[in-house]
């Protein structure tokens, strides 16, 4: 075998091995990795975009949010395929390097990326038998491989599902208290309307496992993160930042029993918060987001609805310390998976403090967390 036909099958090799290696980063092992979906990661993020952008125009919300619903079970299927062409081209260019160990030998690359096609389905007709070991090993190999893929491929939508219909429950679950869209304060107006205090103390306890469960199956598949809720006015994003905003008031403006369920609620979910923005490279510059006459509206429901509440300035500071932590990722994340805005979460463009974000961005006054080693 001459030596063009060595660094062919070599370079063939190399790209089954990195394929190999990149399906079980990011489907078999069974914790975050830092580069998950290597291979297919930058066309997900641009044919993402590109879904966006085409739903963004369309008129009436159901149709864009069946539209933008549809994409993640679409990515699944795109990740595969690009998987499995990837695999079907690295095992060509090893049969390509193989050619002498055929009957007959393929007459060119077309011919082999054929055989390797057919071997890796398998729908292999015969028409090209492999007759020497090394040949024979590569065709072994490509079929089970082929195999593999297959029965990972439907593994992971059954696991995608199962992770999925448990992050919904709660957000479900979540309307009777925060109401559709949710709302932080609405959650605080109920709770104390009807004297709820122990559901409210429930509600931070449940969601504190919310975001942990949330933290290690969404960091490990983060196709996750785009798989939209089914219903309408709803949106993980939307919920989680209206619990957080719950856990912020009582913390820092209203006088309750939960503080204690809300502080641990508050800092399970601010590590959820960070993990995200680290994963996703959003600017973290420290800016509560919510204006203080917002803010002033939110204090003045709170009061009418029986809650004894703290001095507004001291409240007005502590909210907006606490609040710093998480409201610009999570605004940036709701805007970037284009979710339905809710009370303080999502597009924000429309409130005077647009401006002055914006020119601190253009000062530099963002910052970023440096990837953990």
């Amino acid at each position: 075998m001459s030596a063009m036909r060595w660094v062919e099958a070599a370079a063939g090799l190399a790209l089954v091995l990195a394929v190999v290696y990149d399906i079980f980063q990011s489907v078999v092992l069974p914790r975050p990795a830092v580069n998950k979906f290597v291979v297919v990661r930058y066309l997900f993020r641009a044919v993402w975009r590109t879904w966006r952008w085409v739903g963004s125009r369309m008129s009436r919300l159901p149709r864009r949010e069946a539209w933008l619903a549809s994409f993640a079970p679409i990515g699944v299927a795109l990740n595969f395929m690009v998987w499995g062409l990837a695999l079907v081209l690295g095992y060509g260019l090893i049969v390509d390097g193989l050619r002498t160990e055929m009957r007959p030998p393929p007459p060119d690359f077309g011919t082999s990326l054929y055989f390797s096609a057919t071997t890796f389905v398998p729908l292999s007709y015969g028409d090209i038998v492999p007759i020497g070991v090394i040949a024979r090993l590569v065709t072994v190999g490509e079929s089970v491989t082929g195999i593999i893929v297959a029965a990972l491929a439907i593994t992971l939508l059954f696991s995608l599902y199962e992770s999925f219909q448990d992050r919904e429950k709660q957000v479900v679950q979540l309307d009777a208290l925060a109401g559709a869209p949710p709302s932080g304060v609405q959650i605080l107006e109920t709770a104390s309307e009807h004297g709820m205090t122990d559901e409210l103390i429930k509600t931070f306890d449940d969601w504190r496992g919310w975001a942990a469960d949330v933290l290690e199956s969404h960091l490990a598949y983060p196709i996750l993160f785009y798989f939209r809720s089914s219903h309408d006015n709803e949106a993980w994003i939307n919920s989680f930042g209206a619990v957080m905003d719950a856990a912020t008031l009582v913390l820092s403006t209203v006088d309750d029993k939960s503080e204690g369920p809300a502080k641990l609620m508050l800092t399970v979910g601010n590590h959820l918060v960070e993990d995200l923005s680290w994963y996703f490279r959003f600017p973290h510059p420290e800016d509560p987001i919510v204006e203080r006459s917002e803010f002033d509206e939110a204090r003045e429901r709170l009061k009418k609805a029986g809650y004894q509440l703290q001095p507004a300035d001291a409240a007005w500071e502590k909210f907006a310390r606490l609040r710093k932590k998480y409201a610009t990722p999570l605004n940036l994340m709701a805007r970037d998976f284009a979710i339905v805005p809710a009370q303080w979460i999502g597009d924000r463009s429309y409130l005077p403090h647009r401006e002055r974000t914006l020119r601190r961005a253009r000062a530099g006054g963002g910052r970023r967390r440096p990837p953990t080693p």
